[in-house]
């Protein structure tokens, strides 16, 4: 009998913030556990999606995108992000092709190369251009800059291209026992997903400075006939808590039931979700905040 031997690799998902990472990561694996938001920094910790496909397992890891930090937590974020790709079979760098790479992502881009670490260039949001002849020196200038395995233009929004992406990703596997069962989609505990899905919702309904000033904690999580969440939504300010509950709890009213719907959907189960705001000072810059909320001091 003919034995099948399995493969798998490691990708990291890296780049500058709003480029489009997690949107791919929930693409490729077809479930919604990373969060999204047009609000730039979205993404705070590594979340790992995995997709096996035959005798391959993809194992992707999302990361906060490069930005300038102005707290310990965007410090944190960074050093999650310079962490992801030090031990790491390949990097998945995804770009805005509306604007040019930064000097944050250039110097990253040729740390990465000057490693040996294979990198899938995507280049996103193609549907953005008026003319896809401008590709062309976009992928010309590219090339001439850094080894990269490929160069993958691709709309994470209108799913195109990412079919081309898994494919570059399953030709960098390697013989290997799965790390995952293989319908395992992520390793993250459903509370910990649970409370991204309940802040992408804040973030959403948010703007100026309150969406980067929102933690949520999950305080209970019970599995009855239905699942009984209790959540904090933390916030910086007592103006900011005014915010987010909204005139009368209408705008608090609205999160819950767009964050229980994304529940749902992916625990397969009714959800009753009970939302409370509370107030932190500066916690982004304390280091026992940083931990409660999961993030490292």
């Amino acid at each position: 009998m003919e034995i099948t031997m399995t493969k798998t690799v490691f990708l990291t998902i890296a780049g500058r913030t709003n480029a489009g990472k997690s949107s791919l990561l929930n693409t490729v694996v077809g479930e919604k556990i990373a969060s999204v938001s047009s609000k730039s920094q979205t993404t705070r910790t590594r979340i790992t999606g995995i997709k096996t496909i035959g005798e391959t397992q993809l194992v992707f890891m999302d990361t906060p995108g490069l930005h300038k930090p102005k707290n310990k937590l965007s410090a944190h974020m960074l050093n999650a992000v310079k962490e992801s790709v030090t031990d790491i079979d390949a990097v998945i760098f995804m770009a805005d092709c509306t604007h040019p790479l930064g000097e944050q992502e250039e110097n990253m881009l040729r740390d990465i190369c000057r490693r040996k670490i294979p990198v899938i260039f995507v280049l996103n949001k193609i549907d953005l251009l008026d003319n896809m002849s401008k590709l062309a020196p976009i992928i010309a200038s590219l090339s001439s800059k850094f080894d990269l395995e490929a160069i993958v233009p691709v709309s994470v929004k209108e799913n195109n291209g990412i079919d081309i992406v898994i494919n570059e990703a399953m030709k960098l596997a390697a013989e290997s026992p799965h790390f995952f069962p293989d319908d395992m989609i992520t390793d993250q505990p459903e509370r910990i997903i649970a409370a991204e899905m309940i802040r992408e919702k804040v973030l959403r309904s948010t703007r100026d400075e309150v969406p980067h000033s929102i933690a949520v904690e999950i305080d209970e999580f019970k599995v009855r006939d239905d699942i009984y969440i209790r959540a904090n939504i933390f916030v910086e300010r007592e103006s900011q808590k005014g915010i987010v509950i909204g005139a009368k709890g209408s705008l608090l009213k609205k999160i819950g039931e767009q964050a229980r719907k994304d529940i749902e959907s992916l625990l397969g189960n009714k959800v009753f979700l009970d939302l409370w705001v509370k107030v932190k000072p500066d916690w982004r810059n304390k280091d026992k905040a940083l931990k409660q909320f999961g993030y490292e001091g």
